[in-house]
């Protein structure tokens, strides 16, 4: 099982950014896919999460109303849509996924498969 994301870069405050995360090895579409992100000196927090069986999804408090998450499963890709970004929502961004479907969760621990991260900087 591989995931790589893209899309990342700089951009400005207020600004909009869209990451996807492309997935190999699985089969089928039949998973759970998340992105958390990790700020420097902080600790790897949630952001968004997808059940692509289901469309069933989960957002932090912190990106509600300003984040989309959705998948496309013809390409086994999920793709993080972010708007109205904040020097706040710096941070190297991680997809992780976890085979079946079911209950969603923010938890990192619950996620054996991770990308290698791709960094995220709002700016002026």
């Amino acid at each position: 099982v591989q995931l790589v994301e893209s899309g990342g870069g700089l951009v400005q405050p207020g600004g909009s950014l869209r990451l996807s995360c492309a997935a190999s090895g699985f089969t089928g579409y039949f998973y759970r896919v998340g992105w958390f992100r990790q700020a420097p000196g902080k600790e790897r927090e949630g952001v968004s999460f997808i059940d692509a069986v289901s469309g069933n999804t989960l957002y932090a408090d912190s990106v509600k109303g300003r984040f989309t998450i959705c998948r496309d499963n013809w390409k086994s890709t999920v793709y993080l849509l972010m708007s109205s970004l904040k020097p706040e929502d710096t941070a190297v961004d991680y997809c992780a996924a976890l085979r079946g479907s079911g209950s969603l969760s923010m938890s990192s621990d619950q996620y054996p498969h991770w990308g290698p991260g791709i960094q995220v900087t709002v700016s002026s």
